[in-house]
């Protein structure tokens, strides 16, 4: 017993302290990558590094929270607030209530702060998922009891964050839900005919859009359209490129001088390669693999069935998203409006991230399983 409290303990430091000096590169990149945009478009070099330094504060406050609260006694409201969750994401699709940006209907704005409802989504549909496979333990692989209610629930948020539309978010919502019917114990001929069945489907909806036809065709090749569709990803190579082993300097960055988009964002990671080189990339990579094996350790001393899922959930999604956005920097991947967890600018993307470090760093402080 003590050595599984040991690991926890070990498991949680880890966490925080990896998570930390995430968060604390991310307030530095941020305001090396958007200084000069942020000066020319809003005349205000740290108009970005100070919303997302009050994004932070706002962060830690929930982090703390999720920290502390007594997650099992919100267990028996979990189809509530599943509930909820999803009356917003209808809202999210009303004209006048919900923000478009871009052809994307994905934020509510209220009061003046606008909060993208599908970051939220993800940690609530863990939550009730990892609930829901733990009350149904005994019968998993029934079909009318356990597997078509959860493809259900799984098919219903999914296809709320579709429509936004934001293919790459419920592709990941997806992904993260198959893990947690695998590790549940769902038999591998269910999950296989789901997988063969979903497939057309995402190659019909990836093909079906002209703009997700674009992004295909210069993730194959971007430089047919060295000016159009492929010109952010060439941008992002020749950051990466430039940063060679020990970088240009940090501040020095020539592709945030307004070549390449998004750099503060989705595409950090280029710029963290550009200034601070392989080693910094390189660094970036290995916190996060180190938090990935903080929280997988959490998963395997926790208490619970339902502490497992849910932790696992939890660590799927941050990992996922690391996953995708360096893959997209770095071209493994075809372009995908996703931030990178705990560095990129991005209000309720950072909040929803530190929530879930919340979560798994309260999960790590049970008694772990003898």
């Amino acid at each position: 017993m003590n050595v599984g409290l040991d690991s926890l303990r070990r498991a949680r430091t880890l966490l925080f302290v990896s998570a930390t000096v995430l968060l604390a590169l991310g307030v530095v990149m941020i305001y090396s990558a958007s200084a000069i945009y942020a000066l020319d478009r809003m005349g205000d070099s740290t108009y970005f590094l100070k919303r997302h330094l009050v994004y932070l504060v706002v962060g830690v406050f929930f982090a703390r929270a999720a920290a502390r609260v007594n997650y099992n006694e919100l267990r028996k409201h979990s189809r509530k607030i599943l509930i909820v969750m999803l009356v917003l994401m209808v809202l999210v699709l009303i004209p006048h209530i919900g923000a478009s940006t871009g052809g994307a209907r994905r934020w509510v704005t209220l009061f003046g702060v606008s909060w993208q409802g599908s970051e939220f989504l993800e940690l609530v549909l863990i939550f009730y998922m990892a609930d829901f496979l733990d009350r149904k333990k005994e019968s998993l692989n029934d079909f009318k009891r356990t597997i078509l209610p959860a493809l259900s629930v799984l098919g219903l948020c999914a296809g709320l964050v579709f429509l936004q539309p934001d293919l790459g978010t419920a592709v990941t919502i997806a992904l993260v839900i198959l893990i947690l019917f695998f590790a549940a114990g769902f038999r591998l001929r269910y999950l296989g005919a789901l997988v063969l069945l979903a497939v057309p489907a995402l190659c019909y909806a990836m093909l079906a859009k002209p703009y997700r036809r674009k992004r295909i065709l210069a993730f194959f090749h971007p430089w047919d359209d060295p000016r159009g569709v492929g010109f952010q990803i060439i941008q992002s190579f020749l950051a990466l490129g430039s940063g060679g082993i020990f970088g240009v300097g940090l501040g020095a960055s020539q592709q945030k001088l307004f070549y390449l988009p998004e750099s503060h964002t989705d595409f950090i990671f280029s710029i963290i390669g550009e200034e601070l080189g392989f080693i910094g990339a390189s660094s970036v990579v290995i916190l996060f693999i180190l938090f990935i094996f903080a929280g997988m350790a959490v998963v395997f001393r926790a208490k619970t069935f339902f502490s497992q899922l849910f932790a696992l959930g939890l660590v799927s999604l941050i990992g996922f998203e690391v996953v995708i956005n360096i893959g997209v920097s770095i071209g493994a991947l075809p372009t995908k409006g996703l931030s990178l967890p705990f560095i990129s600018y991005g209000g309720t993307a950072l909040i929803a991230n530190m929530i879930a470090l919340g979560l798994l760093i309260n999960i790590s402080k049970e008694t772990a399983k003898p």
